[in-house]
């Protein structure tokens, strides 16, 4: 179900949005506008819907609209054309026709905000500022500590609940800030470039443990950042904005494999794609493998090969000597992986699992599905993964 559905949204800022709107439908462009109107385009024709439970990141360079966008959802940007709805309950309330009294109950029910600069009150304990919107709400104090030593154990800071925020690292204060909000227990969180500021260690922890929280909360997420990696690592879905519109929307591993134009392109360029791409997307599939009767080589060098029997890998050797046909799950330590296996794998595996499986067993790895073989990720196919999408256009042009 939708929590968040908007489109053709136009979010204009200055005195001037009717003239500023027929500008724009005449194709004028973000600088012609500030120079005939002077007012300023946030987004224009955006058009997203974000499922419960998802997190979408928004993204582009600086000045791109994507905090414009965020902003928007809980009402700090007026809609001034389109539609923005976010789900109330069981309905959707388009907050370009909500009133401020409505506004205000989604922002204390429905949407929390957490900040790039933690926006922590210093004169306040830690819990006080965990706990500050739920007394906005009218809960009493001591459900309302309740709630928020809850999130606070949640984040890793219970023993801090009675410290300062200037007590705390910068890292810590972020967690306060998230604590806070996940103590609303809104259903849509909206987050800012909330690691930005952090120390690049730092920042990957909270990745991790946001990533981690989320599979306990379940909530709904738009995260604005400015860094492709940051967004392909913790995205369910990408929406890459440049010059106030929305580019390209999809999956993490659509992005980086397809690529919209040359912008999106020149973003995937920079990134490691090893954790976001799949063994489905690169590999050799079955059609493709020639199989000599029932048995596929793997390697002439070696003369490793597998024979196939009702489509499943039965048997392997190489250089006269058996192999161990091992299935792989993502519960088996990787240590125990050595030279003498042949490694079978769900087409959904990692390509960084994939390539370190392949290193240590020195053989491709045979990809299975419903207990038939499907495909194979060979020496080429993990340099499709290490190189992008731009080794498979060179190759094909």
């Amino acid at each position: 179900m939708k929590a968040v559905s908007i489109r053709n949204l136009d979010v204009v800022f200055g005195n001037n949005v009717a003239q500023t709107l027929k500008l724009l439908d005449n194709g004028q462009g973000r600088q012609q506008i500030l120079e005939a109107t002077g007012d300023v385009v946030g987004v224009h024709d955006a058009s997203i819907d974000v499922e419960q439970g998802e997190i979408c990141v928004l993204m582009g360079l600086s000045g791109s609209g994507k905090s414009s966008l965020l902003r928007a959802v809980n009402g700090l940007n007026p809609v001034s054309r389109g539609t923005l709805e976010v789900l109330d309950g069981e309905r959707m309330v388009d907050l370009g026709r909500c009133d401020a009294l409505h506004l205000r109950e989604l922002r204390r029910k429905r949407i929390s905000m957490v900040f790039q600069k933690f926006a922590l009150m210093p004169w306040l304990s830690v819990v006080d500022n965990v706990a500050f919107g739920l007394e906005m709400q009218g809960i009493g104090k001591s459900e309302r500590r309740k709630r928020a030593l809850e999130k606070l154990d949640m984040v890793g800071l219970a023993d801090w609940a009675n410290k300062l925020p200037h007590e705390l690292s910068g890292g810590m204060q972020q967690r306060v800030g998230l604590a806070r909000a996940f103590a609303m227990d809104s259903d849509i969180l909206l987050m800012d470039e909330p690691f930005s500021a952090l120390d690049p260690l730092i920042r990957a922890q909270l990745q991790d443990e946001l990533i981690a929280l989320q599979r306990q909360l379940n909530k709904t997420i738009l995260f604005v950042s400015h860094d492709l990696d940051e967004a392909l690592k913790i995205g369910t879905n990408i929406a890459i904005m440049e010059s106030a519109r929305i580019i390209q929307h999809g999956k993490p591993e659509d992005i980086v494999l397809n690529p919209s134009n040359t912008y999106v392109e020149k973003f995937v360029a920079h990134t490691n794609p090893l954790n976001v791409l799949r063994g489905r997307s690169l590999m050799t599939g079955i059609a493709a493998l020639q199989i000599d009767s029932d048995r596929l080589m793997l390697n002439v060098h070696d003369q490793s090969h597998v024979h196939i029997s009702a489509g499943r890998p039965v048997s392997a050797q190489r250089g006269g000597q058996p192999l161990e046909i091992r299935q792989w799950q993502e519960s088996t330590c990787i240590d125990e992986v050595g030279e003498n296996m042949l490694i079978v794998a769900n087409p959904d595996i990692s390509m960084r699992t994939a390539i370190e499986l392949r290193y240590r067993s020195g053989q491709p790895i045979l990809l299975s599905e419903e207990d038939r073989l499907v495909g194979m990720l060979s020496d080429k196919d993990f340099y499709h993964a290490l190189l992008g999408k731009h080794f498979t256009q060179s190759e094909a042009a």
